[in-house]
């Protein structure tokens, strides 16, 4: 597989550039590299790029009491998942906004450029952005909650586990065991100075402009290695904040029964989870029936097999990964088998929608779900469980 420049570190974007800049410097200075970094794709609308990549900050909603000791009473930080981008996490900042939260995004380092900053990025790098990003909304807000999207999810977790701050978390296909094929990633540096194209899991069009299609060993190597520090410190310490945590069941990128164990050992009598599934009569073990809300993620007339893993966060009408988006995620063809590909990218009308199991994939011509068909109900799952944080 050819290389391209994508395929190379910019030089800009590998460690944590945030430093104790306040938030909105921090967001400048994110927009400038990421417009830098782009700067050379021929790309018909660069500032919807840049905005879409960057983070970004909200204020609250009117109407809603200020904090007793800061300017505001509840704060929450979003981050988004590995190769994705902080345009993951704007519908879910917005329902923040709405119930009167100070919303703050990070960006993690080696993301929102261009696939090769990830070739050097280490997991630490993106905690410490958590860490920034955790203590700019302690300084606005008395109440400080966490929320994050597959990679994301791990680091909030990871973060509220050192930090008595952080008063709950919210987590959407949170990442706790991925494959542990994983582990071996790191060896591609015995042999790829002379062979390049093995630094790559996989090596995609990136037609997405809010996310990867190329993703190097280095990245999932890191995130094995933060999967299992994070689960070295669980079996430490216990959680007991509350926690609310919406997955899929048929999730082929992380592991769903870890979340199921997580959601287990989630003490706190205000833990929630909801779980896409395509079997509504079987409860996930040892968590509370009460505590789980089961969805069924079959949804015959849109031609939904199931949810997906990126199927969580994005309603759909977002006009880029939505039911009516232009952007398809057909990348599990690229490049064996490009007649489904293209069947894919070109709206037949024969695609059916899902996760990439192996199942879905023997029932035709699969696009990979990227959006919430039941995005309405999971916001009002939401509120319902905000409405119960002590």
């Amino acid at each position: 597989m050819r290389l391209e420049a994508r395929h190379q570190s910019s030089g800009l974007n590998t460690r944590f550039n945030g430093g104790q800049l306040p938030f909105a410097d921090y967001v400048a200075r994110s927009r400038e590299m990421i417009a830098l970094a782009r700067s050379g794709t021929a790309a018909a609308n660069p500032e919807e790029i840049v905005a879409g990549n960057a983070p970004f900050a909200l204020k609250p909603a009117a109407g809603y009491p200020p904090g007793q000791e800061h300017t505001y009473q509840r704060g929450v930080l979003l981050t988004h998942g590995l190769t994705d981008s902080p345009y993951f996490m704007r519908y879910l900042a917005e329902f923040f906004r709405e119930n009167g939260f100070r919303v703050m995004a990070v960006l993690l380092p080696g993301h929102g450029t261009q696939p090769g900053d990830l070739l050097d990025v280490t997991w630490q790098e993106w905690a410490k952005t958590v860490a920034y990003g955790t203590d700019r909304v302690a300084e606005e807000a008395d109440e400080v909650y966490l929320a994050g999207f597959s990679a994301g999810g791990t680091l909030s977790v990871f973060q509220s586990l050192h930090d008595d701050r952080v008063r709950g978390l919210f987590l959407f296909s949170p990442a706790f065991r991925i494959t542990p094929r994983a582990a071996l990633a790191g060896l591609h540096k015995l042999y790829s100075w002379m062979m390049p194209p093995a630094k790559w899991v996989g090596i995609g069009p990136d037609k997405s402009l809010y996310k990867y299609e190329s993703l190097p060993k280095n990245a999932a190597a890191q995130m094995y290695a933060l999967t299992k520090k994070l689960r070295s410190l669980l079996r430490e310490r216990e959680v007991s904040i509350p926690v609310f945590a919406a997955a899929s069941q048929d999730d082929t990128t992380v592991n769903t029964p870890a979340t199921l164990e997580f959601m287990a050992h989630a003490r706190h009598s205000s833990s929630r989870l909801v779980l896409y599934t395509t079997d509504t009569g079987k409860l996930p073990p040892g968590i509370p029936e009460e505590k789980v809300e089961l969805v069924n993620s079959v949804i015959p007339d849109q031609k939904i097999l199931s949810s997906a893993h990126t199927a969580i966060v994005l309603p759909p009408d977002d006009a880029h990964y939505g039911a009516a988006g232009d952007y398809s995620n057909s990348i599990h063809y690229y490049p064996g088998d490009m007649e489904k590909y293209d069947a894919c990218n070109n709206n037949h009308k024969e695609v059916l929608l899902g996760e990439i199991t192996g199942a879905n994939l023997k029932s035709g011509t699969l696009r990979r779900l990227m959006y919430n068909p039941n995005f309405a109900a999971l916001k009002i799952s939401m509120k319902r469980f905000m409405d119960n944080l002590p």
